[in-house]
């Protein structure tokens, strides 16, 4: 085993693409652990799984690799320019789902993994599962802190970010935690479309919409005409956050070649997705969380935006929705009749 030191870990993280790292103790998160257990009693977790699952196991970076010392915590930003709205029905996708971010950021993470392993270390990567608390990690880490929607801001670059980290048994000097700085500002609680953002750092599940899109059964009624044209994710408390705006021009990448690749999809064509068999729309958006990895889920959600586009008087969106009228699936009948009373459809317009 070979000497190596905190600084030697951050460059390697940095160098691999990384926009920013930090070093934390591995030591057991107590605290996040008590409010995950919490949270769900109270119900506010709206059936999310996730960390939720076993807080024991995703407070503990002991319990995924055994004799922990330190978490080397990346971050890597999304934000991109996305391409104008095209002139059909479409279905947005939050910035963070538009492609495989986990995948270009796993990629990094292993290349700092790789280092601590050369040096004798075991070393592990966790990033998007239940494995760990990501965002506490990168708290504890001085990556960020705690902004009032409970996404990590990093300072002078916002939270438009992906987040993960390498589990260590090399013991590394801590990074300095970083103090909140959103004062007084509340943008986010009062921006929510639905007021899921019950108190400051405190989300109801039941009411975010980019829980719901990913959630099984009918789309809440009472939350329908909110989820306007969003197929996948929400934003909407991250665009109206002050340093986020203030970082924006920094962060966001040019249009012109990274954000026109072909496997950003800001936007989804509603009409040509509901005509997809099952096996082509999941090679196509099957990267997204899906209830139970059903395509009917992406359907709902794709007639909930259709009926929230205002083109009824567009012959492909009233066919579309009355074909799905007559489908077979009871929930997605459900969902075409609310598009078609939304949109003002008649039986006789749509044929």
């Amino acid at each position: 085993m070979s000497a190596i030191s905190a600084d030697e870990v951050i460059t390697a993280g940095l160098a691999a693409g990384l926009d920013a790292v930090g070093i934390a103790p591995a030591d057991p998160f107590e605290s996040t652990r008590a409010t995950l257990v919490d949270r769900r009693e109270q119900g506010l977790h709206g059936g999310m799984a996730f960390t939720y699952r076993n807080p024991d196991r995703s407070t503990d970076p002991g319990r995924t690799v055994g004799g922990a010392r330190s978490l080397v915590v990346g971050a890597l930003g999304y934000r991109r320019a996305a391409s104008a709205r095209p002139d059909r029905a479409v279905g947005r996708v939050a910035a963070y789902a538009r492609r495989d971010h986990y995948a270009e950021l796993r990629d990094a993470l292993s290349q700092v993994a790789d280092l601590l392993h050369g040096a004798g270390h075991n070393a592990a990567v966790v990033a998007d599962d239940n494995a760990l608390v990501d965002r506490e990690a990168a708290n504890r880490a001085g990556l960020g802190w705690y902004g009032k929607n409970s996404n990590i801001l990093l300072p002078g670059k916002g939270s438009w970010f992906v987040l993960g980290t390498v589990i260590t048994t090399a013991e590394l000097d801590p990074s300095t935690p970083v103090p909140d700085q959103c004062g007084p500002c509340r943008r986010c609680l009062d921006g929510c479309p639905t007021g899921a953002i019950v108190a400051p750092g405190v989300v109801d599940a039941r009411r975010c919409l980019a829980w719901l899109v990913q959630a099984d059964g009918d789309f809440p009624l009472e939350f329908r005409e909110a989820l306007g044209d969003r197929i996948y994710g929400c934003d909407d408390c991250q665009e109206v956050c002050p340093p986020n705006r203030l970082a924006e021009s920094d962060q966001t990448r040019a249009a012109t070649g990274d954000g026109d690749r072909e496997d950003d999809t800001p936007w989804v064509d509603l009409v040509e997705l509901l005509q997809l068999d099952d096996d082509e729309l999941m090679a196509r958006y099957g990267r997204w969380y899906i209830p139970k990895r059903d395509p009917r889920y992406v359907r709902r959600n794709a007639l909930v935006a259709l009926g929230n586009s205002g083109r009824g008087t567009d012959p492909e969106v009233a066919g579309t929705v009355h074909r799905y009228q007559s489908a077979s699936d009871p929930m997605l009948v459900r969902h075409a009749d609310w598009a078609a009373s939304r949109l003002g459809i008649t039986a006789a317009e749509a044929v």
